[in-house]
């Protein structure tokens, strides 16, 4: 079987055919298409994709790794589970990575690095919050964070921040009432400092914006997943 012939059919052509699966199956977990306890069966996804079981075996450990599926010898891989505590400890992740990210990258900007990128996804989060769709928000707002740690310049604190991206989205569609208002002016005002170089007030603001995200989703979250 030629896998080749099935990119388009998935998307983001330019990257591996793994890559594309993996994207693929976490936008329908994200998305709640692929709710938890659901099995993700290699011989029925490899029909659907038209690809072989090479790329789907490549494709699910990243989703593993990335906290979106749990493998069981002999049994498969199943969507996990989101609990209470998962949110919990990754408020307590972004809290002082993102803070760290916001810090380097203001860093950066007075030392001389180009803003194009992060300033560019600002914008296309500003018309996405036009469009009204959750998940296009969600998923606008996500690349602004990206940004920021790709201006960062950190190797190892990029590793580290990926799952959590993951998690983001994942999260951020369990809570779509938010205020996606309050979200975009907090974004322009770390953008901002960033911008300006002003390292400590970016951190600052960072802080602020990870601890607002806590005290407004945790307890829709609390409603919504079993604590453990």
């Amino acid at each position: 079987m030629d896998t080749r012939s099935s990119a388009p059919s998935i998307g983001m052509a330019d990257r591996s055919l793994a890559h594309q699966i993996y994207f693929a199956l976490r936008q329908r977990i994200i998305e709640g298409q692929l709710p938890a306890g659901t099995w993700l069966r290699e011989r029925e996804l490899a029909e659907e994709f038209s690809v072989s079981r090479i790329p789907l075996r490549e494709a699910l450990p990243q989703l593993e790794a990335d906290g979106f599926i749990i493998t069981h010898p002999r049994r498969g891989a199943v969507v996990r589970q989101l609990t209470l505590r998962d949110a919990v400890e990754y408020f307590d992740l972004r809290s002082s990575l993102e803070v760290l990210v916001a810090r380097l990258a203001a860093q950066r900007v007075r030392d001389g690095a180009s803003t194009a990128g992060v300033l560019e996804s600002v914008r296309l989060a500003d018309e996405a919050m036009l469009t009204g769709d959750d998940q296009t928000i969600a998923q606008a707002n996500s690349a602004i964070h990206d940004a920021l740690v790709e201006l960062a310049g950190n190797r190892l604190l990029a590793s580290a921040l990926k799952p959590i991206g993951g998690l983001q989205l994942w999260f951020f569609g369990v809570t779509t009432e938010r205020d996606q208002h309050s979200l975009k002016s907090e974004h322009h005002s770390i953008v901002d400092a960033v911008v300006e170089g002003s390292v400590e007030l970016a951190a600052s603001l960072a802080f602020s914006h990870v601890e607002r995200s806590r005290h407004e989703s945790l307890p829709l979250l609390a409603e919504r997943l079993p604590p453990e």
